[in-house]
């Protein structure tokens, strides 16, 4: 402990740490200006004893001064402290909707942890400390952040990269561009739903009449959560709501589910389900038929099925036809989809106007490439383009509760510079149905690992 007494221990210590994160692991030279910053603070004490005479004097003569000083002193340093920790350790995050049950349930706030894939650094560093991308208690939608300085894509290096099956937060694809009066909805999908009715010129001018329309940056986008089930390179395709990975099924998930219609010959009482840990909707059960509509997980089919009231139990498959790449491509549904390849950094592709819909989004948005299509002829960046190399890696996300979840079935590929972080274990968990006194908090999922 004496050691740690010594001056120059102490800088060697704090300047060997600091080169560590920020100079190594940052891989940033300038930051190497700021050791003679510590070398004043452990050694000189140039800017204490002089710059900060003033300060310490008037502290000491007033004791209002003092206290005020002390309060705006430990402020920042939480601030700072928070905002360091936020970007290059964890983020908390809370799950809204239900598109993981039964892995994951609306309610639950996730560790997410940024040291596992390795911390992105912000693209938009001008940005109020911890707040997302608006600002609190702001109806108008006012940005927390400002886009006057924008920095490239850069991920510090993690402890392993994605693997299938881990559930990950990303920022949201397709929320690049929001509706401000209509959060809830997808910009996308309400202008191919305009352009239907009305065209693609009308459309797009009716919807913009309409909506106040905001471009985001890749990390002010939403915060989604999904798992991760294809990888760079692989090849997904879903048959009758059943995943296959590279020819492959998905390994067994607990959590999964797929919707069942159960005709029952009497209706189910609320401690049954809960028991099971089932929450249905008042319209999911049909009083005339003794029908039910439920999302179950097989350990549950297999409690229905036994049951005395239940006379019949059928999975229900998806005919939606509106899924990824939304044009082009007719026959995929969201239980019926593929088989589709997953792009990988560096592998090429030949391009034809049959499988462009695929890769469009890639080129032009995500990796920022001027495209079009003239005369039956792909032009990138003004140039005829015949085929196209991947600068990204692209993942596959979907939700646990397959036919509930906004997932890559309809907006396609997630690209690696939106990935935020590993949901990394349930620290905590409140039931929204639950009074404070009657088992709000789920004491069963308290730091439960996610897998």
């Amino acid at each position: 402990m004496v050691f740690l007494k010594n001056k120059w221990a102490r800088f060697g210590i704090w300047t060997f740490l600091y080169v560590l994160i920020f100079v190594v692991w940052m891989c940033n030279g300038w930051m190497l200006l700021g050791i003679p910053v510590l070398f004043d603070l452990f050694i000189t004490k140039y800017f204490s004893r002089y710059v900060l005479k003033y300060h310490r004097s008037a502290r000491e003569r007033s004791g209002m001064y003092n206290l005020v000083a002390e309060w705006i002193e430990a402020i920042v340093f939480a601030v700072v402290m928070a905002s360091l920790i936020h970007i290059f350790v964890f983020q908390m995050f809370v799950i809204p909707s239900p598109s993981m049950e039964k892995s994951l349930l609306v309610g639950d706030y996730l560790y997410v942890s940024k040291v596992t894939y390795g911390p992105k650094m912000p693209n938009t560093p001008l940005s109020m400390p911890l707040v997302h991308n608006t600002m609190p208690f702001s109806e108008a939608g006012a940005k927390s952040y400002s886009e006057v300085i924008r920095r490239p894509y850069k991920r510090l290096a993690g402890l392993r990269p994605i693997e299938r099956d881990d559930v990950v937060v990303f920022n949201f694809p397709a929320g690049d561009t929001v509706l401000l009066e209509d959060l809830n909805v997808t910009y996308y999908d309400v202008l191919r739903s305009y352009q239907r009715q009305l065209g693609a010129a009308q459309g797009r001018a009716l919807l913009e009449s309409r909506y106040t329309i905001v471009a985001r940056p890749v990390d002010k986008r939403e915060n989604y959560v999904k798992r991760c089930v294809g990888l760079p390179g692989d090849t997904i395709c879903i048959v009758a709501s059943l995943l296959y990975v590279n020819g492959l099924a998905q390994k067994e998930i607990s959590g999964l589910q797929q919707v069942y219609r159960i005709v029952t010959s009497a209706p189910f009482s609320h401690v049954v389900l809960d028991n099971m840990g089932i929450t249905i909707n008042p319209e999911d059960y049909d009083r005339l038929t003794g029908e039910y509509w439920m999302p179950l997980t097989d350990v549950n089919v297999q409690k229905m099925r036994s049951a005395s009231n239940v006379v019949s139990v059928e999975k229900i498959g998806s005919v939606s036809g509106d899924v990824f790449p939304n044009i082009g491509i007719t026959g995929w549904t969201e239980s019926d989809f593929g088989p589709l390849w997953i792009p990988s950094r560096g592998v090429t592709v030949t391009l034809t106007l049959d499988n462009l819909p695929l890769y469009e989004r890639i080129i032009d948005v995500y990796e920022a490439n001027d495209l079009e299509v003239r005369d039956g002829q792909i032009y990138i960046n003004g140039a005829p383009a015949n085929d196209y190399t991947f600068r990204m890696d692209y993942y596959w996300m979907m939700g646990d509760n397959r036919q509930n979840s906004a997932d890559s079935r309809f907006w396609g590929f997630v690209p690696e510079d939106h990935i935020v972080g590993k949901a990394s274990f349930v620290w905590l968990s409140l039931d929204k149905d639950k009074g404070l006194f009657d088992g709000k908090i789920r004491w069963n999922r308290m730091f439960r690992k996610i897998r």
